[in-house]
């Protein structure tokens, strides 16, 4: 998502990779974690000048007031920012879960409802916040290509035509295409540890 808004907003960024490797988490842990300045060390961090964070949502935040990508109604954007990262959560947890299969139905359920709920409050659109490209749709397309591999019965019509609109984004058009998108190279899940690694957002 931070990539996404980063392009989306015109930064001038890069974006720093650790490999899922035993090398690339020595040279993480043992050499660079610690050495970046950072007040809680972790994974994602951003560095803007002076900024420093960790923590996905206050760097999608910041990066939302930075680039005016601010919903108008702040107490309804934080809401639907939180119901897009308990579900994010949910799958994250379960796709490690060696019982994946079992739950996956139960989570299905779930997330056809979830998908329902947001393309209700999106109403005419375009966007979830009306004319206005926000953080929290770019946060809401990454994770729903994730949900959308899983499972793309559950997607209407509506919703997909949203998610199409996020990618077709000039700006977000262009990086998704380009060799640049480190989106082409991983997948949303540890690969050798996830029951579920996902697959790179391109695949979708």
């Amino acid at each position: 998502s931070s990539c996404i808004n980063a392009e989306y907003g015109g930064a001038d960024w890069k974006d720093t990779v650790i490999p899922c490797t035993e090398e690339g988490f020595k040279k993480w842990f043992g050499e660079t974690k610690e050495n970046l300045g950072l007040d809680f060390p972790n994974l994602p961090y951003l560095i803007d000048g002076d900024v420093k964070l960790t923590e996905t949502l206050a760097i999608l935040r910041y990066l939302g007031r930075k680039f005016d990508m601010m919903p108008v109604d702040a107490a309804k954007g934080d809401m639907v920012e939180q119901t897009i990262m308990d579900h994010r959560m949910q799958l994250g947890r379960m796709s490690y879960n060696p019982d994946f299969e079992k739950l996956k139905p139960a989570y299905l359920e779930k997330l056809k409802v979830h998908v329902e709920r947001l393309t209700k409050f999106m109403g005419d659109g375009p966007f979830l916040f009306g004319d206005k490209v926000t953080y929290i749709d770019i946060m809401a397309y990454d994770f729903l290509q994730c949900a959308r591999l899983l499972s793309p019965e559950s997607f209407g019509a509506s919703m997909i035509s949203y998610l199409d609109r996020i990618a077709n984004l000039p700006k977000i058009k262009e990086w998704l295409a380009s060799e640049d998108c480190t989106h082409k190279t991983y997948t949303f899940h540890y690969p050798t540890k996830a029951t579920w690694p996902g697959a790179p957002a391109q695949g979708s």
